[in-house]
Order: C-alpha cells, then structure tokens, then sequence
C-alpha cells in the first residue's frame, strides 16, 4: 500500500497521518509520501483539481491513487484492514 498525504505545517491531524504512516512503513505494510503544501506551493484550489470536490481541510489523504480523506478516514481504512 502506498499512501500520500497532503498537509501543511503546524496541523496535528497532518502530523497524527504522517505518524500513522510512518508505523505502518516500519512493519513493512506500507509506503508513504508527505507532501506540505506550503512548501510545494500547492493550493486548496490546486488540491480541489486532484481530489474531484471541494477541500475545505487538510490532510488530504491517498491510499494507492485513490482518494480517501482526512486523517480519521485513514485511520478507519487501516483499522478495517486491521493493520494498526
């Protein structure tokens, strides 16, 4: 599994997904990418483009190219995988 996550300094929700994921990326179930969006220059606009609706928050979260959500959703996903 591949996951990406789209934040952006100072969010704890960001930092509890990049977290997450990187427990996931020590047991080998995963592999991730942390984009901050500050940094790339990326906009909830630019964002909007890639996720197909609206982004009012970030995280934004990618689970092999497919949109999945936020940092609860993410934790959901892994938890009915029953990976965490």
């Amino acid at each position: 599994m591949h996951i990406v996550i789209f934040g952006r300094p100072g969010c704890p929700f960001c930092v509890r997904a990049k977290d997450l994921a990187e427990k996931l990326e020590a047991k080998g179930q995963a592999t991730y990418r942390y984009v901050d969006i500050h940094a790339e220059g990326i906009t909830k606009a630019d964002l909007e483009k890639t996720v197909g609706k609206p982004v009012e928050t970030v995280p934004q979260i990618f689970v092999d190219k497919a949109h999945i959500g936020g940092f609860t959703e993410l934790d959901r996903y892994i938890n009915e995988l029953a990976l965490a």
